[in-house]
C-alpha cells in the first residue's frame, strides 16, 4: 500500500510517497517527493508511482511465466493441448457464469459441455448461456484480427441471443446499477462516446503497455463503462483472455470462490478512479495462479 509521509525541515513541511515491497526475496522501499503540500490528483500520482514499481516487480516475473508456459505448451502433444484447453474452457465457463448468477454446478457444466447432458431442474437460460459462452471462447481462440467494437458486439449477441434477444448485441440506452456496489456506471448518453474512446485507447496503447497490465486495463475499463444491460462481466473476462492469448501468455480464470476480493478490487478502482488498484490485484492473482511456472 502506498502511504504519504510528512517530513519537517525547520518550519517547512515536505511530502513523499512511500511503498515497500518484496523483490527477489528482499524488502525494498521506494519513495517519491510530491511537494510541499499534498496535490489534489493523488490517485493519479499514486498510480504513476506504482506503475514504475510494477515494471520491476511484476513485468519480469510475468515474462518468465510466459517463457516457461511456452516451453510447456511446445512439449505437449496435440491431444494434450486440446485436453488442457477444454479443461480451462469448462472451468472458465463455470466460474464466469456462476459469478453472474448461474445455478449450474461445475460437474453439470462439464457434463453439458463435454457430453451434451442437460442438467434437470435447472433454468434453460443457464444452460443456453453456458453453451453459448463455450462457443464464443473457442471462436476467441481462433480470432486472428484484433479487438474491435464490431467483434465485441458480435460476441455479446452470440452470448445472449438465445435467452435475451431483445438486448443481445445492443448497447444500452437505459441507466443500470450494480447490486451491492457503490459504483454507479455512466449514464446512457455517455455510453457510446466512452465505448468509442475505449477502442481508440486500445488501438493507441496496444503494444505499448505490458500485455498482462493491458489485459487488466481492458477488463477494468470495459466493465466500468458497462456498455450493455447484461453480460458486461462475462464480456470483460473474455476480452481480458483475448489479450493474454494474443500475446502468448496463459489465460486467467477468475474463480467464483475468490469473487469477494475481485469485486472489492474493481469497486475500489472505480470509486477512487485509480486503475492501479485493480492492476495490482490482477498481477497478484496472475502470479499466484501461475507460480508453478516460476520454479527453477
Amino acid at each position: 500500500m502506498v502511504s504519504i509521509k510528512e517530513r519537517k525541515r525547520g518550519n517547512k513541511r515536505y511530502y513523499y510517497l512511500e511503498h515497500s515491497f518484496r523483490l527477489n526475496g528482499k524488502i525494498v522501499k521506494e519513495e517519491k517527493y510530491i511537494g510541499s503540500s499534498i496535490p489534489k490528483d493523488m490517485d493519479r500520482i499514486k498510480g504513476d508511482f506504482l506503475s514504475g514499481i510494477y515494471s520491476r516487480k511484476w513485468y519480469v516475473v510475468s515474462d518468465k511465466i510466459k517463457a516457461n508456459y511456452k516451453k510447456d505448451i511446445n512439449a505437449a502433444t496435440v491431444s494434450e493441448k486440446e485436453k488442457e484447453i477444454e479443461g480451462f474452457m469448462i472451468k472458465f465457463t463455470y466460474d464466469t457464469q456462476k459469478i453472474e448468477g448461474s445455478t449450474l454446478t461445475l460437474k453439470e457444466t462439464a457434463n453439458l459441455l463435454q457430453h451434451g447432458i442437460t442438467p434437470s431442474h435447472k433454468p434453460n437460460s443457464d444452460v443456453k448461456e453456458a453453451e453459448a459462452h463455450s462457443k464464443i471462447f473457442y471462436k476467441m481462440l481462433k480470432q486472428k484480427k484484433d479487438l474491435t467494437m464490431r467483434l465485441v458486439l458480435e460476441w455479446h449477441y452470440n452470448l445472449l441471443a438465445g435467452t435475451r434477444n431483445d438486448i443481445a448485441g445492443r448497447i444500452r440506452t437505459r441507466q443500470v446499477w450494480i447490486l451491492g456496489s457503490k459504483f454507479v456506471p455512466p449514464s446512457p448518453v455517455e455510453v457510446v462516446p466512452l465505448f468509442e474512446d475505449f477502442f481508440s485507447w486500445y488501438d493507441k496503447d496496444n503494444g505499448k503497455i505490458h500485455p498482462v497490465e493491458l489485459a487488466a486495463l481492458v477488463h477494468l475499463k470495459f466493465v466500468t463503462i458497462h456498455p450493455f444491460i447484461d453480460g458486461n462481466g462475462r464480456l470483460s473476462r473474455l476480452i481480458m483472455n483475448f489479450v493474454l492469448k494474443r500475446y502468448g501468455y496463459p489465460m486467467l480464470n477468475i474463480s467464483y470462490k475468490n469473487r469477494a476480493s475481485y469485486y472489492n478490487a474493481l469497486e475500489r478502482a472505480q470509486t477512487k478512479n485509480a486503475d492501479s488498484i485493480f492492476i495490482s490485484w490482477f498481477f497478484r492473482r496472475y502470479l499466484k495462479e501461475y507460480r508453478r511456472y516460476l520454479k527453477p
